[in-house]
């Protein structure tokens, strides 16, 4: 039998990375193709507005150009999957399982709109967790940002997410 007011998910590792900012991934150039293609396809089956893929009608905008919507992720499609996750988040429950987990929901604030030609790089960081006994057994809460950024240092996008694992 375990003490379980001892049970934890927390890592040394988790410890050591709190707050700080990981390795920086950088996407390839945005093309004008790439806007309009996730344009069409988050719309569909209307029609995508015109600042996303009309240059005429986006130069009268006060963008003055073809923007992406803001949902528009550089990403999307890389050649090579980076290895996910937050920090030290592979311990295992008491009985030796692997710990099982859940997207806990995301909050997006957006900067600058992505234009074509703009170079994003984006960077993640583990901010804080916490811990409680819930339906699910012992649970761990971790709390991460991910902040995009284009090539003038411009933030494109800030995401505040929460993992769950249990």
């Amino acid at each position: 039998m375990t003490d379980d007011t001892a049970l934890t998910y927390v890592t040394d590792e988790m410890r050591a990375a709190q707050g700080q900012w990981g390795g920086i991934r950088t996407a390839p150039p945005i093309t004008t193709t790439d806007i309009r293609r996730w344009a069409m396809a988050t719309y569909y089956p209307q029609q995508p507005p015109r600042i996303y893929w009309d240059a005429d009608h986006a130069a009268t905008t006060p963008w003055g150009g073809i923007v992406a919507p803001p949902d528009f992720n550089p990403f999307a499609w890389p050649v090579e999957r980076p290895r996910g996750g937050s920090p030290g988040l592979s311990g295992r429950r008491a009985d030796g399982k692997p710990l099982t987990g859940m997207n806990g929901g995301q909050t997006d604030t957006y900067g600058v709109p992505m234009r074509p030609g703009d170079v994003v790089s984006a960077r993640s960081r583990l901010v804080d967790w916490w811990e409680r006994e819930g339906r699910l057994g012992h649970t761990l809460y971790v709390r991460n940002e991910i902040e995009w950024r284009n090539q003038d240092g411009e933030l494109v996008r800030r995401r505040m997410s929460i993992s769950i694992r249990y």
